[in-house]
């Protein structure tokens, strides 16, 4: 993470993560595309175990977390029930037989395991992301009181603050 933001951009977003990559990537593992995935599940999950209730905050992330789970299934090979092979885009309803778009290359019955194998990632990285902030939900709260303070956490204050070491101090008066 580069930036964490509580400052509102643009019309829908309240706040923003932004990362940098540590290096230009073409290539990604099934390991750093389900991080990628966590990250973008904690904001959901922090809402859920900090205040018992989830809001429509998280929309866009969800959006996100979605497509990186539906393209490890159906272009990377990266789904054990569905093996190596590729699935094609489904056609949106309003497309259907207008010939734009293409045509679904797959069966009900695949499309349907695509949808379960999607579900499972989320699902399983949902529970790893929960397991992991509930570990550590002190430091979500003090993180979160810090970011709230001083609205924007970025380079060596936002990594002092993930590690729990106090950055009050540093705010100019």
């Amino acid at each position: 993470m580069h930036k964490v933001t509580i400052i509102p951009r643009g019309v829908a977003a309240l706040g923003m993560t932004y990362q940098l990559p540590t290096e230009d990537r073409f290539l990604l593992t099934r390991s750093e595309l389900e991080d990628r995935i966590a990250v973008l599940l904690g904001g959901r999950v922090a809402e859920e175990l900090v205040y018992g209730e989830i809001s429509t905050g998280a929309h866009n992330d969800l959006e996100r977390a979605t497509e990186l789970a539906r393209l490890m299934v159906t272009k990377y090979g990266m789904s054990e029930r569905l093996g190596l092979a590729t699935y094609g885009e489904q056609v949106p309803l309003f497309l259907k037989g207008t010939g734009m778009g293409g045509e679904r290359d797959y069966s009900e019955a695949t499309s349907r395991t695509i949808d379960e194998e999607v579900r499972a990632i989320l699902d399983r990285t949902h529970d790893r992301v929960r397991g992991i902030l509930t570990t550590k939900k002190a430091l979500l709260i003090a993180a979160a009181r810090e970011l709230k303070r001083v609205e924007t956490l970025e380079g060596e204050r936002l990594r002092r603050a993930l590690a729990g070491e106090g950055v009050a101090e540093e705010v100019p008066r």
